[in-house]
């Protein structure tokens, strides 16, 4: 069996946990996620842990098991913590604002860039360069911090565009006559 999926996940004291055939749903302070269950797993919840189980010993079961509890577990610190992306804007003129479940972006285009947030995810922009996505599925968060990134990823020369808050961009050399 998969090395991650052999650890149990630790519940806290206020998340319940809805166990059925093909579906878990956690429910905790911050909200509730449910999450699809493939047929080569099950899910046990054993006093206040969650073990997941091979159902047949196949390859493709033992690696779901440890995908499956990592998902779990995710779930569980999603609904107790939350998630949370910062970008920083790093360009002239580059600015950020939330209005809302919006973000209005200046890149340096022609027009200004505005980014719907989707349902459950919430934006803070402490600064003007600074952006701060919030959510409880940290899939949805990531997904969101990179689209917002891809309208102006760094480039390679100046190092201007939106990058994340830990990431580091290499500056390439410009060329010499």
């Amino acid at each position: 069996m998969s090395r991650i999926g052999n650890f149990p996940v630790e519940l806290p004291i206020n998340v319940e946990v809805q166990l059925s055939n093909s579906e878990i749903s956690v429910k905790g302070p911050l909200g509730t996620l449910t999450q699809s269950l493939s047929a080569q797993v099950t899910v046990e919840k054993v006093e206040n842990q969650l073990q997941v189980k091979v159902a047949n010993d196949s390859t493709a079961a033992n690696a779901m098991s440890g995908t499956v509890r990592a998902l779990v577990a995710n779930m569980v610190r999603g609904v107790t913590k939350g998630y949370e992306k910062k970008l920083t804007l790093v360009g002239v003129g580059y600015r950020a604002q939330a209005q809302g479940d919006k973000l209005n972006l200046t890149l340096g285009f022609s027009h200004p860039v505005v980014h719907q947030m989707p349902k459950g995810i919430k934006v803070e922009t402490p600064s003007q360069t600074e952006i701060l996505i919030k959510g409880i599925d940290k899939q949805v968060v990531g997904q969101v911090a990179a689209e917002v990134r891809a309208y102006r990823s760094p480039e390679p020369y100046k190092g201007k565009g939106v990058r994340y808050s830990d990431e580091t961009v290499v500056l390439k050399e410009t060329k010499k006559k």
